[in-house]
């Protein structure tokens, strides 16, 4: 049975990912940070559709933490087959009005814990593997306020581009998806319902997305439909971008 940690797992889109890829057949090591009953709760979910769970707490910030994580997993199933990078974090602000603070916290998580987790990943998934990054439809939006947030997540869009190619020769496959609005507990406390509504009346396909339909697209790249697709940025916004 194929092994994959989720970063960010128990709750919004990482949630609906781990669960789905556990109803796939994969054994599913489900990171959190301090929510240990969300997390458990997605492993009954797991559990439940057949699939096997294992919840990991671990603050993504911290290299070290992280590095547990693959160590707990390859403890408990043997080895890691799919990454997917979900953790991110988001303040919105204009470049003029952002802060120090701003920048250190998303470059510590979008950034530096991107670079570990697939430095990790790149040393310890066993071949012909998957990795996916959940990544942010602002970055391809470039939208006022969202400047930090942007270059932070574009600087992983980057690593999986390059990392791709450096996998290539063990059949291992590197992709991004960049989620547009997601209707997930943060989302409502980072937009206002006026700003929700009018990024539905711009979205061709007339809605905010749920976690599920991310959760299907990469639980096709984790598949061996997708092996032959790698080094590739899903656009994943309803046509917004």
């Amino acid at each position: 049975m194929p092994v994959a940690i989720v970063t960010g797992g128990s709750r919004g889109i990482g949630r609906a990912i781990a669960e789905r890829l556990g109803a796939d057949g994969v054994s599913v090591v489900v990171n959190y940070q301090s929510n240990r009953a969300a997390a458990e709760q997605a492993v009954a979910a797991i559990e439940r559709s057949g699939g096997q769970g294992f919840a990991v707490q671990a603050d993504v910030a911290d290299p070290t933490q992280l590095r547990s994580v693959f160590d707990r997993a390859e403890e408990r199933f043997g080895g890691v087959d799919t990454l997917v990078n979900n953790v991110g974090t988001a303040r919105f602000a204009t470049i003029a009005q952002a802060t120090d603070e701003d920048y250190e916290l998303m470059f510590s998580i979008n950034t530096r814990a991107t670079f570990v987790a697939l430095r990790e990943a790149a040393n310890r998934l066993r071949d012909h593997g998957r990795i996916v990054v959940v990544s942010s439809g602002v970055t391809a939006t470039h939208r006022p306020e969202s400047g930090l947030y942007s270059a932070s997540k574009a600087a992983g869009e980057e690593l999986v581009r390059v990392l791709a190619k450096e996998l290539g020769p063990r059949g291992i496959t590197v992709n991004n998806v960049l989620p547009g609005a997601i209707r997930t507990e943060a989302l409502a406390a980072a937009r206002s319902p006026e700003l929700n509504q009018q990024i539905v009346a711009s979205t061709p396909l007339g809605r905010i997305g749920e976690p599920d339909d991310i959760a299907d697209i990469v639980a096709f790249l984790a598949s061996d439909a997708a092996r032959w697709i790698t080094g590739e940025t899903i656009h994943a916004g309803g046509g917004l971008f």
